[in-house]
């Protein structure tokens, strides 16, 4: 698990679990008790799960009472509180239906074979306005099969996130990956969320052969790297495939180019540079890499100006389009960006890590040997995307690692 963002508030065990117990009136803001509930999985402790199960036990109506609630489930299931267990159960029948998402899923992090607890599970896919999608995928986790037929009937619903962790968990559940292939369609969906989805579906159904689409796919890197490590972790470590077979995803997905994606987008004319800027800010990384791919083929000139600037007027705080304008300056081979690819390489706040990767990749580009010094030194870090991009970058500058 990446811990990198544990620490954002810097609150100690004694005062995450004095916060939960602090009454609300007497509290500075009203999400105060929601960040304790959040920050006690650093404390695997005897003591912080009481406390988290004290704040699941309080039942009051009232709005961040319950969102802090529902918190501190997660929480019990990321420390895999077993004792938790029968208070988490309770929760099934909750009216919130985001109270009850959070309950299985803390069940399916906590695990169970508990047969009466895994069928009132199921049950749940019968009973109106639930987060089918989380329960499915907690049935599937905890290999309950009697859960198929209830499944099955959302393999056809309106919801691609929901068909897709359908067919993935009947694949798992019987055996029968006949239907695999939907799921592997939505890696080309128009959706973002379906796109991400599926990712995630792929890598339950352990679906290997999944692995040279999900390289393609149009969404941010993150998503496709963790899809492709722990689907690799998985097959290697069970010997269905090889380093050899997935390396060279690896390294097209740490290279990250525009031209090495099924885009799923396309314009009807020819757009203005402004408007193309404009899609490197898009939530939806597949409009992004549109923007990057249109803006190397018919604005390789105009460019770097334009990015610069935007540059200074907001990408610099913006970690999508902070990333993808680092990138382009390096695919644009644009030497003047070196000193701002320098401190996107050196930049340690954690919302900008895959842009320290995106730099690394992009001074290799520009092959400037400045860079070399400060490129081996990032080849030593312990990220392992920053590793990986340094060391190909070092080895496009003609050094060996």
């Amino acid at each position: 698990m990446d811990k990198r963002f544990f620490n954002l508030f810097n609150l100690t065990e004694d005062q995450a679990i004095a916060l939960l117990k602090t009454p609300a009136e007497q509290l500075d803001s009203p999400t105060d008790r929601y960040v304790a509930a959040s920050h006690l999985i650093k404390y695997p402790t005897e003591r912080s799960i009481n406390a988290l199960i004290e704040a699941v036990q309080n039942r009051s109506t009232e709005l961040y009472e319950r969102i802090t609630g529902r918190k501190a489930l997660e929480s019990l299931g990321r420390l895999q509180a077993a004792k938790a267990l029968p208070l988490i159960r309770a929760c099934l029948g909750d009216e919130d239906c985001y109270t009850v998402e959070n309950a299985v899923w803390a069940i399916g992090e906590i695990g169970t074979e508990d047969t009466d607890i895994l069928a009132e599970i199921a049950q749940l896919l019968d009973k109106k306005g639930q987060s089918y999608r989380i329960i499915i995928q907690t049935l599937a986790k905890l290999n309950y099969q009697p859960a198929v037929s209830r499944i099955n009937k959302f393999v056809a619903v309106d919801d691609e996130s929901i068909v897709s962790a359908a067919i993935s968990a009947i694949c798992r559940l019987t055996g029968d990956y006949s239907q695999i292939q939907g799921v592997v369609s939505f890696l080309q969906h128009e959706s973002v969320n379906a796109r991400r989805a599926c990712i995630q579906d792929l890598i339950d159904a352990q679906y290997y052969d999944a692995i040279p689409q999900i390289a393609r796919c149009p969404v941010s890197l993150v998503f496709r790297l963790r899809g492709i490590r722990l689907l690799a972790d998985s097959g290697i470590a069970t010997g269905k495939i090889s380093s050899a077979f997935v390396e060279p995803y690896l390294e097209q997905v740490i290279r990250d180019h525009p031209n090495d994606l099924d885009l799923v987008h396309e314009y009807d004319q020819k757009p203005s540079l402004d408007f193309v800027i404009s899609e490197l800010y898009h939530t939806d990384f597949g409009r992004c890499y549109l923007g990057s791919k249109t803006l190397l083929e018919l604005y390789p000139e105009e460019a770097p100006e334009a990015l610069f600037k935007t540059w200074e007027q907001e990408a610099h705080n913006d970690y999508g389009a902070h990333y993808h304008v680092v990138k382009l300056l390096g695919w644009l081979k644009h030497a003047p960006a070196y000193d701002l690819l320098v401190e996107a390489l050196q930049n340690t706040m954690p919302q900008f890590q895959k842009s320290r990767a995106g730099a690394a990749i992009a001074l290799g580009n520009i092959g400037d040997e400045r860079a070399i010094p400060l490129l081996k030194e990032s080849a030593n870090s312990q990220i392992v995307d920053l590793q990986y991009a340094s060391s190909l970058a070092l080895k496009q500058l003609g050094v060996s690692c």
